[in-house]
């Protein structure tokens, strides 16, 4: 294809350059190629095989600097003894040094602020409740707060601290703890070091790279406190590295190293996944990458259609199954240590609450009766209670709202009545499918009702409100029993039953269901879930259906323990749908403005920084603000990876030859996995409605500083050795210098922020000074 290319020399580059000189050793190369014509086994795994497809072959120019390939190239030592000594063993001691100095600066003076830092408040208080065992509900998986509260025991810490924000730590291994979460944050350092390697930078650049991630001011704040942020960060640079050993192992498919990162790059992304959700996107770069692959393979004719089918099968074991084991064990382990009942039970099923210890709900009556107090879940997937408060709809009917809560509360609470009348009868008269009910809201004494008004927010279904009291009667508060199903033992007799028995409350005058499908109401409704009653009459919908969940009459004996089981697969499903619920539940309050909270067109390019604690000038001071120059410098390789890549493009259509074939190959093979990476790590915060801050940025920050040393790299390969000598050390010094300059951001600021950091007011919008923080865009 390219044989008919005229060579001319690459833009900005002189005749006789680097570039012309760098590909001396391709005579090794043909030499190699005949060897194995010849009939010899060469020894390097990476030499051309004839038998594979062209896109799986590596082009030695790329694999020359490689440290799997030293081996393969004479060196030339110094006569110094120490000089010797390092050129020996720089793969070695290079990034021990790296490392060595990751930990330094992750953990010096980490105990230096004494008090509750930003969100240490929720997931210091997770991590205590795993020490207690107690059951609580948060938006985000388990495993790094499993992680926390391992941390905390490994502290001797007994789990009896409340984390309140801003509160002094009492006699407890606070710094233990934090230097845990540290050590997460500063594996990202050796890790972007290696993953260079394995995008086959040269060693300066991997050096760049690392260093970039360990001046970065940013990623050694958010690693120095109680936070899953450096386990998110940790975990993200772990898939990348991972996908990329796999991706040099593509050569020689189902070869012990082959399966062994491959099967490594499903544990890293059901070990990210099951710390945060956002460890999804990189789920979706590792997809796109599997799904590119396939498609070329699937265009290899020579290739066995048993082998391709294996290949499928081994992506769907490692990248699917694996993966998935990972996050299910994690929340099966979150099941196990969590026996006890805590403040995150309403968000689970009755029957799995029922299995706490310390819970009531063994103590339910079984049988459901009229004169019966009780609380009504509804079964859909995070559903909440039935609920009402005082409040009233501030349009529609006015009258009192209803809506679904997720936290126990005594608006929780409702009577079973007759339609007629209000005393409780003499008699214990269950509750049966068919009959008729009147539900009383026992702290406002309004009735369940509805009527041809249209619902708040679901306008094509009705409005369901409290209305009436005990001197009223009105047909609208009639509602009619039917039983869907029966989880117990017990017969299926129509007989309802807490906690076991699942039912629809039918309206009698308009025919509808009562129904909570999880859409919230606005901020007069405190973002509680609607209720609604849906003309639809979709009987088999989880969100039209509910059950008793806590069950009190004095008449009716207790039902006991072995009455009541959950399924883990249900438990497991019911969780995630609730923590996906509630992440689609924090979205802005346009009433409120919230000073930590940004938008994401001021990440980039650093227009934002964050207040991590109170501002007085007796507080030590935290400012989670990154490294100028690191950020700029990610950012501006973005825009220059796309200009580069849209004139090569151009360039190459009018066949100029710039950069060869393979070095073709290998720029667009790192800018997918770079610019693609930082693409689905930083476009969803653009599209979703959720609240945003500036560590939402981190994961999509760390593919632009590779690119960041990768871009640098790819233009100074054509450029002299001194002009590459003065940029490289230029890059490092401005990194180094910046990092300094901002030290008292990372560690602490202490007396007034005026006197001290007004040299570093960088930019308008940065409220290191004072409060104001203007509406900076970019």
């Amino acid at each position: 294809m390219y044989s008919d290319m005229k060579r001319r020399n690459p833009i900005g580059a002189a005749p006789n350059s680097r570039f012309e000189n760098d590909y001396d050793h391709q005579d090794d190369y043909k030499g190699q190629q005949h060897y194995q014509h010849q009939g010899g086994i060469h020894p390097d795994h990476y030499a051309p095989n004839s038998l594979k497809p062209a896109f799986q072959q590596q082009h030695p120019s790329y694999l020359r600097d490689h440290p799997s390939h030293h081996g393969h190239y004479r060196r030339e030592y110094s006569s110094n003894k120490y000089i010797a000594f390092y050129q020996k063993y720089d793969t070695a001691i290079i990034p021990l040094t790296l490392t060595l100095l990751s930990f330094w600066t992750r953990f010096r003076d980490i105990k230096s602020s004494d008090f509750v830092v930003w969100d240490e408040a929720h997931f210091g208080k997770f991590g205590s409740y795993y020490i207690k065992g107690q059951f609580y509900f948060d938006v985000h998986p388990p495993l790094g707060k499993m992680l926390v509260g391992l941390s905390g025991a490994m502290a001797g810490y007994d789990g009896s601290f409340e984390f309140g924000s801003g509160t002094k730590y009492p006699e407890i291994n606070y710094g233990f703890m934090r230097i845990f979460n540290a050590f997460f944050g500063a594996v990202m350092v050796p890790l972007a070091y290696y993953t260079a390697q394995e995008l086959h930078m040269s060693q300066m650049a991997c050096i760049f790279a690392a260093a970039l991630i360990l001046f970065d001011n940013a990623y050694i704040t958010i690693s120095r406190f109680i936070l899953l942020d450096s386990m998110l960060l940790c975990a993200t640079c772990f898939v990348l590295f991972c996908l990329s050993k796999f991706k040099n192992e593509r050569h020689d498919p189902f070869s012990i190293d082959w399966w062994l990162w491959l099967a490594m790059t499903g544990v890293a992304i059901g070990l990210v996944s099951s710390v945060k959700w956002v460890g999804l996107f990189v789920t979706a770069l590792v997809g796109l990458y599997t799904i590119e692959e396939l498609w070329d393979l699937f265009g290899d004719l020579s290739l066995p259609k048993t082998t391709y089918l294996k290949h499928w099968i081994a992506r769907a074991a490692c990248l699917i199954a694996l993966p998935f084991a990972v996050y299910v064990a994690s929340f099966a382990l979150h099941f196990a240590i969590l026996r006890n009942s805590g403040p995150g039970d309403a968000q689970m099923s009755s029957l799995f609450q029922a299995g706490l210890n310390g819970n009531e709900f063994r103590k339910n009556p079984l049988e459901v009766a009229f004169g019966s107090k009780v609380t009504i879940k509804n079964t859909g997937y995070g559903g909440g209670l039935l609920h009402s408060h005082i409040q009233t709809f501030p349009e529609g009917s006015g009258q009192q709202q209803v809506t679904c809560y997720h936290h126990k509360d005594a608006n929780n609470e409702w009577l079973i009545q007759k339609l007629v009348g209000t005393a409780e009868p003499e008699d214990v008269t269950s509750v049966k499918h068919g009959d008729v009910v009147r539900l009383v809201h026992e702290q406002t004494k309004r009735h369940l009702h509805s009527h041809s008004i249209k619902a708040p927010v679901t306008n094509s279904q009705w409005e369901v409100s409290g209305y009436g009291n005990n001197e009223t009667q009105d047909p609208n508060d009639a509602w009619v029993v039917e039983i869907a199903s029966e989880q117990s033992s017990h017969p299926k007799n129509g007989v309802l039953r807490s906690l076991t028995t699942n039912f629809r409350l039918r309206h009698r005058q308009l025919g509808c269901l009562l129904s909570a499908e999880n859409v919230n109401l606005p901020q007069w409704g405190f973002r509680q879930i609607e209720v609604t009653c849906d003309q639809r009459n979709r009987t088999n919908s989880p969100f039209s259906t509910w059950n008793i969940e806590q069950h009190w009459n004095d008449k009716l004996p207790e039902g006991g323990y072995s009455q009541y089981r959950s399924s883990f697969w249900k438990d497991f499903w019911h969780l995630n749908v609730a923590m996906m619920t509630s992440n689609n539940a924090l979205i802005p309050d346009p009433d409120k403005e919230d000073v930590l909270a940004s938008k994401p067109g001021q990440w980039p390019l650093l227009a934002v920084g964050l207040r991590m604690c109170g501002w007085g000038d007796d507080a030590v001071k935290f400012y989670l603000l990154g490294n100028p120059i690191v950020w700029w410098g990610g950012a501006l390789s973005l825009a220059v990876f796309v200009v580069a890549t849209v004139v090569y493009i151009v360039r190459r259509q009018r066949k100029f030859q710039d950069i060869t074939p393979m070095e073709w190959e290998h720029f667009q093979m790192n800018g997918k996995l770079l610019v693609g990476g930082w693409f689905l790590h930083y476009i969803p915060f653009c599209i979703m409605g959720r609240v945003t801050y500036l560590h939402h940025y981190f994961p999509a920050l760390y593919f632009s500083l590779l690119l960041f040393s990768y871009v640098l790299d790819h233009f100074l390969a054509r450029a002299s050795a001194r002009t590459r000598t003065y940029v490289w050390s230029a890059a490092f010094v401005a990194v180094a210098l910046t990092f300094l300059f901002f030290w008292d951001v990372t560690y602490g600021i202490k007396g007034s922020a005026n006197e001290t950091m007004k040299a570093r007011q960088w930019r308008g919008a940065w409220n290191i000074i004072d409060d104001h923080k203007p509406n900076t865009a970019f």
